[in-house]
């Protein structure tokens, strides 16, 4: 396919996606779709897993659902330090939904969108997480539970007090205010831009691989692969951390 266009037609073809509508209204069809399949695929696992658990010698499937759950619940119990029963299944769902978006990555650069071709699809960006909208969906749902867990454990007068009252007493309630709202807002910007950042630049790299020489593509891809695994799995892994984080600065009420 490469060989078919020039490098800039085939990298804008590669990171354009599926869209109906315009504007605000759009919709990325291939990211809710590889992000919806990729979410069932997590349920369906960890379903299946716990309906055919034993007490017994645990098989493959058992042993690396017990060993996400014990490695999320570990970094919760480490980092968490409210009272809440809602922080290790989502920091579960976020680690292994981010993991698969990010792993989407590592197939073949032309696999899916020439199956697409072939079904008449034109466009087709199977990465969730190189797509902007998503990565800040994800951030934006863990912002708003700041706010409600803030609010929850605070009480309204107590987050107004927060917000319009630190760090530098009620004196300074506008500067306090101004300060307050860029560092929360901060939050699900950085979450939803970093991973973007590096799964957007991680892709594009193996576009511009697939754009070599046949002899040379596996001489720089199969390192970058074996890299970009550690990149992947770090990016849910910090994603989860600092959801972890946020919340539990959410839960103090000092």
């Amino acid at each position: 396919m490469a060989s078919e266009h020039n490098a800039t037609d085939y990298i804008i073809h590669h990171l354009t996606p599926l869209r109906v509508g315009e504007g605000f209204w759009s919709f990325h069809l291939d990211t809710l779709f590889f992000s919806a399949v990729l979410g069932g695929l997590f349920i369906w696992f960890f379903k299946s897993v716990a309906e055919r658990a034993t007490s017994g010698v645990p098989g493959l499937a058992q042993s690396l659902a017990e060993t996400l759950v014990e490695f999320v619940d570990t970094q919760v119990k480490d980092t968490f330090h409210g009272r809440s029963d809602l922080i290790s299944p989502l920091a579960l769902t976020i680690f292994c939904w981010v993991f698969l978006w990010n792993a989407m990555d590592m197939l073949p650069v032309d696999l899916l969108p020439d199956i697409g071709h072939v079904a008449g699809i034109d466009y087709l960006r199977v990465v969730p997480s190189t797509d902007l909208n998503s990565t800040f969906a994800l951030s934006i749902s863990v912002f708003f539970l700041i706010f409600f867990y803030s609010i929850k454990v605070k009480g309204f007068f107590g987050f107004v007090k927060e917000m319009t009252c630190t760090p530098f007493g009620p004196w300074l309630m506008p500067f306090n205010l101004m300060l307050k709202l860029v560092e929360e807002f901060a939050k699900p910007i950085s979450l939803g831009l970093r991973l973007f950042g590096n799964l957007y630049a991680g892709e594009l790299v193996f576009i511009l691989i697939a754009l070599l020489p046949p002899v040379v593509q596996p001489l720089l891809g199969f390192p970058w692969a074996v890299f970009h695994i550690l990149v992947i799995t770090l990016q849910a892994f910090i994603f989860m951390m600092l959801t972890i984080v946020y919340l539990s600065l959410a839960h103090e009420d000092h």
